[in-house]
């Protein structure tokens, strides 16, 4: 019974099966499926065999790492040795051409942004008015040294007239001395009663006349003398009469010099404003001019300030032209920060204070500014300070 009920369990579960799948197809044979290894489960390779399996690729990448490892400690250790800042411009101390005196301007031979030389002619104003003015005053000179010669000749006149006066009083002298002897020996004869009075008396008047004849020529003698002080004090009024007439001549010679403007330095010429018939005052702006003595002012940070020293080198090129490096060194540095040399300097005294990194103007001087290319002031520069 057993047998039987088992083949007729086995008979029943053949037709659940096909019932189960009736329209499922064989599934297809894989041939890899069918080739594959039975150590199908076997781990991936690990990184080091897959350098080795490729050890080409891996040497190159090593050595290119190795490159930029090297490549970047040699920039750094260069790169710690500068400073730089973007906050650097050029700097000149350029000013305004104005004329010292006024009048018409009757030339003006310069151009806008024209470079001259020291000495050359920028202007020039009508000089007509001028030449007037120094020749009236160069008459005056020639007057003041005619007054001279005029009171020299008065002074040696009156040294002659000092001279006769002089004269004068020894022949009054003289004559004093014969009256006084003549009265002596009259008087002597009256008393031993040889003479008449009448006689003594005529002696007396003549001497008390030569006595007054006397005093006269003295006070000739003196006279004169004194005519001889007025007179050299009138040569020095005649000479103080020729320098002040010599200063005004100067003065015009000057004023008619001014008539010519010119480049006190060699430079540029910029923001023209005179023209040909414009009247101008003295100090009225006709120009503004930059000299060729141009150098930059980098801003730097003043904790950038450690190891920066006069007479260190820099590098540094121009925004106007990227392409250009040039070289410098460094002048000075300024004592104190720009904000302490600024119109209104910060308080810091008052109210709150934060701290702010303060920037301190370093002067750079350019070694040879290329000759071809326009550079001035303000113009921005990137400089890099070898400090170490």
């Amino acid at each position: 019974m057993d047998a039987r009920t088992s083949e007729r369990k086995t008979d029943a579960e053949k037709p659940q099966r096909a019932e189960a799948r009736p329209n499922e197809p064989d599934p297809p044979k894989n041939r890899d499926t069918d080739s594959r290894p039975k150590d199908e489960h076997k781990p991936a390779p690990s990184l080091i065999d897959r350098m080795r399996e490729h050890w080409k690729l891996t040497v190159v990448i090593a050595v290119v790492l190795l490159a930029v490892l090297v490549g970047g400690l040699a920039y750094w250790l260069d790169v710690r040795d500068y400073e730089s800042t973007d906050d650097a411009f050029v700097a000149a101390r350029s000013f305004s051409v104005a004329p010292k005196v006024g009048g018409y301007v009757v030339e003006v031979p310069v151009t806008d942004n024209q470079h001259v030389e020291a000495g050359e002619l920028l202007a020039r104003i009508d000089d007509r008015d001028y030449r007037n003015a120094a020749d009236q005053a160069k008459a005056q000179v020639a007057v003041a040294r005619a007054n001279i010669d005029n009171v020299k000749a008065q002074i040696d006149s009156q040294h002659q007239q000092i001279d006769q006066a002089q004269a004068q009083v020894d022949q009054a002298k003289a004559q004093l001395e014969f009256a006084q002897q003549e009265e002596g020996r009259a008087k002597d004869l009256v008393q031993k009663g040889a003479g008449t009075v009448q006689n003594e008396q005529q002696t007396r008047s003549n001497l008390r006349s030569q006595e007054a004849n006397m005093t006269r020529s003295n006070a000739a003698l003196s006279a004169a003398r004194l005519g001889i002080t007025t007179l050299e004090a009138q040569l020095e009024g005649a000479r103080a009469s020729l320098q002040q007439a010599q200063a005004q001549l100067d003065q015009a010679n000057l004023n008619l010099q001014y008539t010519r403007v010119t480049a006190a330095q060699a430079g540029h010429v910029v923001r023209l404003s005179g023209a040909v018939g414009s009247f101008v005052t003295a100090g009225q702006s006709l120009m503004m001019f930059v000299p060729d003595d141009v150098w930059i002012v980098a801003n730097y940070k003043e904790t950038q300030l450690q190891y920066m020293r006069a007479g260190q080198p820099v590098e540094f090129t121009i925004d106007a032209y990227p392409d250009r490096k040039l070289t410098g060194h460094v002048a000075s540095v300024q004592p104190g920060s720009g904000t302490a040399f600024s119109l209104l300097p910060a308080e810091n005294a008052t109210g709150n204070y934060v701290k702010v990194v303060q920037r301190v103007p370093v002067k750079i001087i350019v070694d040879h500014w290329p000759a071809d290319i326009p550079i001035g002031p303000g113009m921005s520069v990137v400089p890099w300070t070898k400090v170490r």
